[in-house]
């Protein structure tokens, strides 16, 4: 992993491929997200190197041309790290290694980096520590020798057993240690969970970088580490918050992003099952982001992935303050009306507007909207609140109107 000192000047060529699942646009938007990391991480991304090609080379990710002109880029330019968007096999790590000889990174790699350097509690360094050494494990060489906490002594050593060998065991024995570690965390958890009662739970899901933190801490009037940076929340935060009256537990919780590495969505399930054991789910989106749409579509993805994409759900468009459209010269009658063009009002029009999707557009930031938020949110509480307490409901609101 990056040493978090060294990664202060680092500087980064950031490499990509243009596939026929992966188109030029899409592979551009990929590489802006991967830039965004690798400054979160505290590298400086100097260059992008793009093949197009039909699908990643099995041997070196790029074409052999490709890689050498990388290779002459970075010899000549004094760089240190070459980083991959898309997740190397240990074969690929090997080869193109030996054709760059200096540290190569892929996305996963360079994730699990920033989740090492932003957890806090034991829990989130226990998951992140799980994550990175799954990771490790298929991709051992000689280079990790220095890993000195050896099971050795009689009969612990086969004949003839390597280095690599014994450095698998390690991490072995150290997956082994850390998954039970992190079941008496999940079952610790589990029981905070369980003593909260039955007070209705709404969790705040969304993308990386949404604003999740900072609208939690303006409607519970806390103060969780928010930044504009990718993952600044790790840690589950939960809080009570009261609206007219009515208590829930609001839970803030990590940021999903694409290509999300396998390792980290198991690592973090006792993280994840808040969004399980949720009643409500508030979905936060920039909608100031180009992309927002297939944000959506990803935590979609995830949400699907633990069985919570039907539980009822609030889309949060946040960032209105920030959100800006292309025009049209009225008297420009050849430029064709885009997504691009759409104002806030012409998205509201759209698929926002169905039925079946509650939807409101609020500035965590500047507080716009934020009683419009407060209302959507209470209605929602309440019906699941009458659900569970009817009698104690029927009580409360008789006693309000009199």
């Amino acid at each position: 992993m990056i040493d978090a000192k060294e990664a202060i000047s680092e500087k980064a060529v950031l490499i990509g491929v243009i596939t026929q699942q992966q188109d030029e646009a899409k592979s551009e938007e990929y590489l802006d997200e991967l830039e965004f990391l690798t400054s979160t991480a505290g590298g400086v991304a100097v260059k992008r190197f793009v093949q197009k090609l039909d699908k990643p080379n099995p041997k070196t990710f790029l074409g052999a041309g490709k890689l050498e002109d990388v290779r002459d880029y970075i010899q000549s330019n004094h760089i240190g790290t070459a980083i991959f968007d898309d997740e190397l096999s240990p074969a690929q790590l090997r080869n193109i290694e030996k054709i760059l000889d200096c540290k190569i990174l892929d996305r996963t790699n360079l994730i699990l980096d920033i989740f090492a350097q932003r957890a806090q509690t034991s829990s989130a360094k226990t998951q992140v520590e799980l994550a990175q050494h799954e990771y490790l494990l298929p991709r051992l060489t000689r280079l990790w020798t220095h890993l000195d906490k050896q099971k050795g002594g009689i009969g612990m050593r086969g004949p003839g057993e390597t280095e690599i060998e014994t450095d698998r065991r390690i991490i072995r024995d150290k997956i082994t240690l850390l998954k039970k570690r992190l079941k008496t965390i999940d079952k610790q958890m589990a029981v905070q969970r369980k003593n909260r009662g039955k007070m209705v739970r709404v969790a705040l899901v969304g993308y990386t970088n949404v604003g999740k933190s900072t609208l939690m801490n303006v409607i519970s009037k806390s103060e969780v580490f928010a930044e504009n940076k990718l993952f600044a929340t790790l840690d589950t935060t939960v809080r009570k918050v009261v609206i007219k009256n009515i208590p829930f537990l609001m839970t803030d919780t990590v940021g999903f992003i694409r290509k999300l590495p396998t390792q980290l969505v198991e690592s973090f399930k006792s993280t994840l099952d808040e969004v399980r054991e949720a009643d409500l789910l508030l979905h936060v989106i920039d909608i100031s982001h180009p992309n927002f749409e297939d944000h959506i579509a990803s935590v979609n993805t995830i949400l699907d992935d633990i069985n919570c994409v039907d539980k009822p759900t609030v889309m949060v468009f946040n960032k209105i303050d920030a959100y800006q459209h292309e025009t049209i010269d009225e008297d420009d009658l050849e430029t064709e009306k885009t997504k691009e063009h759409y104002t806030l009002q012409d998205w509201e029009k759209t698929w926002m507007n169905k039925e079946n999707v509650e939807a409101i557009f609020i500035s965590a930031l500047n507080k716009q909207n934020l009683e419009d938020f407060k209302e959507k949110t209470y209605e929602e509480v309440k019906k699941i609140h009458i659900q569970r307490f009817p009698y104690n409901d029927f009580l409360y609101y008789e006693y309000k109107e009199e």
